[in-house]
């Protein structure tokens, strides 16, 4: 599958940051995108809504689903799937992006329960993925010793990746998950490591490593935990300045990574 064109993809947290340039890529080859998130009215505070991302969805040549959907709420969630699949006929591509980044802890992990409520519609897609935006398990005591619950958090979202790619791997579901090799120039980062802003990259390069991965083929490819830099390295490109906030600067490591 070299597109995801006429595919569904359901997003979550894709109002602003790496989840809109994520459905804005995957806009551009025609894709459907659920368009989920929290916030449905303009907020002075930060930029982005969920019919504002869905505007560019369709102007990027996409077709759109805004929904108002906090993954917290198994209803809601259990509704937005439902009105999802009437809307498009099922959803081939599951894009969790939805969480909360805290120095002292973290909400609004994922449940497992709610990749089990998509399970049933992605087993009917003939290259069905979830992809989690999630860093890999790395044991070392210094990502823990400052921030455990959101250690804690985030590395449960990717052991959810390492048993559902062995879970659902008879449905040819492929699950994975994806992190930068930097900081990304997200609200989070410019509200809890500002001094990293200047250093990261733009979230266009998390946007393409998404789209690499889940065009390839589902039986083929899961229960990796890929860097966004190797995935788009394996593709041939080699110029990472397109993606650098400041050409030339000294790039922020991301957090979990050596």
């Amino acid at each position: 599958m070299s597109n995801l064109k006429n595919k569904t993809i359901f997003i979550t947290g894709a109002t602003r940051g790496i989840g809109r340039e994520i459905a804005l890529r995957f806009a551009r080859d025609g894709a459907n995108i659920v368009v989920t998130g929290k916030t449905a009215e303009p907020n002075p505070k930060v930029a982005g809504t969920i019919h504002s991302t869905a505007r560019d969805v369709e102007e990027a040549g996409g077709r759109a689903l805004p929904l108002q959907l906090d993954v917290r709420d198994e209803n809601a969630v259990a509704a937005a799937v439902k009105t999802a699949v009437e809307k498009f006929g099922g959803i081939d591509i599951l894009v969790n992006n939805a969480s909360a980044i805290s120095i002292t802890g973290t909400v609004a992990t994922p449940a497992k329960r709610y990749d089990l409520m998509n399970v049933p519609h992605l087993a009917k897609s003939g290259n069905a993925h979830i992809l989690t935006l999630s860093p890999p398990l790395n044991m070392n005591q210094k990502w823990f010793k400052e921030h455990v619950a959101y250690t804690m958090a985030k590395y449960g979202m990717s052991m959810c990746t390492l048993g559902m790619s062995a879970e659902f791997a008879a449905h040819g579901i492929a699950v994975n998950s994806l992190w930068p090799r930097t900081t990304i120039a997200t609200a989070a980062v410019a509200v809890y490591f500002p001094q990293a802003l200047a250093g990261s990259r733009k979230p266009a390069i998390m946007a393409d490593a998404a789209h690499a991965i889940v065009v390839r083929d589902s039986r083929a490819v899961t229960g990796y935990f890929f860097i966004d830099e190797e995935v788009l390295r394996g593709q041939g490109v080699t110029d990472f300045e397109q993606y650098a906030v400041t050409p030339g600067a000294k790039l922020y490591t991301d957090i979990f990574l050596d």
